[in-house]
């Protein structure tokens, strides 16, 4: 191994190659982990050449290694066992070029979600992509674990987003599709190999992104209702009114929304005794117009019934302070043990399927919640439970709770975050023994020797 991080020295130089407690010390920035770090290195390549050099040094080797990005992932995916190898590409962080007229943007693998959006934002362009970790997470991360967020309603999947993609294989192949085309059906995608397959296939260098024409409007407002029926007559109502402007429909129940409101640090803009509380945007191109328009259709849905109370937001600051709820996920993790779920399903399901979770989690522990958010419009629901136990056994308990009474709805262990360490046991819930075999002919295919990022999704 010394042999071989010499060669690693010598192509990455001293600042390419971290040791000691350079690598432990990135423990921290782990969510989930057990507050360790046993890599045996941190690799920083600067090019995709260097990133080829690394596989076939590691290839020849047999040397395990694992893609890391910014650490923001839930799933464990970015987790490194004993003696495996961390590959960072933090110091490829560069945006490469914005076409404005094309809108698109090359971008290296390790810059950050922020970045991306601020460099569109600096050619009066948009990004779309958006999510909570946006200052941390790369969009090499956001890419390879086909990432979600807020605006998934309008704009899709990070692959929606995606027109190319430069990777390198296991055996140090580089593969560089960088299509700048919205438009191209010669022959396999092959971008779609790297999208969503948590570095298990090869490890993404730069990306192509599409970009889209700046909102000249935000409209935001928090709505309550009544019923679950309505929350889904509401969500075909508004978006159909809204004419396709509709970007963020996220919804909070009241034991989230209640246990927010409590916290000094946020205020409640309406009444606490709503079962449902969606935060409602759109974006759109006429600031004054929008904004009209906005108002006029949450005014007709409440006329319909739909409604039982809204509040408009008039300024920034009140925009930011109703997202603020949406994202006080905070509240509930400092608050003591809390397990995180990432599942989807039909919106039509989602009622029945909480209830039953909640129900089931009360049966074992009496005192315990789920406390029941997501983004809804597009079929996503998280659960944050808090059983006052955070032991390995009570957390088995509740996973067994929460993915198992997918089953019966034929949903999704996971939306959004990917399936990485932490869900790979519950994979065949939500694909066939078929579908499951294909994956693994595939990793066998394009990493004979099992060395990229191993031991994720599933096992071969």
């Amino acid at each position: 191994m010394d042999n071989l991080i010499e060669q690693f020295q010598a192509l990455l130089g001293p600042s390419g190659v971290l040791l000691g407690d350079d690598v432990t010390s990135r423990a921290a920035a782990v969510f989930g982990g057990d507050g360790s770090n046993p890599a045996s290195a941190i690799l920083r390549p600067r090019t995709t050449e260097d990133v080829s050099q690394i596989m076939k040094l590691c290839s020849a080797a047999g040397r395990r290694i694992v893609p890391w990005g910014g650490g923001t992932g839930l799933v464990k995916g970015q987790i490194a066992h004993d003696g495996e190898l961390q590959l960072s590409l933090e110091l490829m962080n560069r945006v490469e070029n914005v076409d404005s007229q094309a809108r698109t943007a090359v971008v290296q693998a390790g810059v950050t979600l922020q970045g991306v959006q601020e460099a569109a934002d600096g050619a009066d362009l948009f990004f779309p992509l958006d999510l909570g970790g946006r200052g941390t997470a790369t969009i090499g991360g956001n890419i390879s674990t086909n990432a979600g967020g807020n605006r998934v309603v309008r704009y899709g999947m990070a692959r929606d987003n995606v027109l190319g993609i430069e990777a390198v294989l296991a055996d140090g192949t580089i593969i560089s599709s960088l299509n700048q085309m919205i438009k191209n059906n010669a022959g396999y995608d092959l971008k779609q190999i790297f999208i969503g397959t948590e570095g298990t296939l090869g490890v993404i260098t730069r990306a192509v992104v599409r970009l889209r024409e700046k909102p000249r409007s935000e409209c935001t407002a928090m709505v309550a209702l009544a019923s679950f029926d309505n929350l889904i007559a509401f969500l075909k109502e508004i978006d159909g009114r809204l004419g396709g402007t509709l970007s963020a429909f996220e919804v909070l129940w009241n034991n989230y929304y209640t246990t927010v409101t409590n916290e000094d640090a946020y205020r409640a803009p309406m009444p606490q005794d709503y079962p449902y509380y969606i935060l409602v945007e759109a974006l759109g191109g006429d600031a004054n117009d929008d904004q009209d328009r906005f108002e006029r259709a949450l005014m007709a849905t409440m006329e319909d019934g739909l409604l039982a109370d809204a509040v408009i937001a008039k300024s920034d600051s009140e925009r930011a302070d109703l997202w603020a709820l949406r994202d006080a996920v905070m509240v509930f993790i400092e608050a003591g043990p809390c397990f995180s779920f990432d599942v989807s399903l039909r919106i039509t399901d989602m009622e029945e399927y909480s209830n039953q979770v909640k129900t089931e989690i009360q049966a074992i522990w009496p005192e315990g919640n789920a406390y029941t958010f997501g983004h809804i419009g597009d079929g996503n629901v998280h659960f944050l439970v808090s059983v006052g136990d955070g032991s390995d056994d009570a957390h088995h308990k509740v996973e067994e709770i929460v993915y198992k009474n997918l089953t019966k709805y034929h949903g999704s262990v996971s939306a959004e975050h990917g399936v990485g360490i932490e869900k790979k046991p519950w994979l065949y819930i939500s694909r066939s023994e078929e579908e499951v075999a294909l994956m693994r002919r595939l990793k066998r295919a394009m990493d004979p020797d099992g060395i990229l990022n191993p031991g994720k999704i599933f096992d071969v």
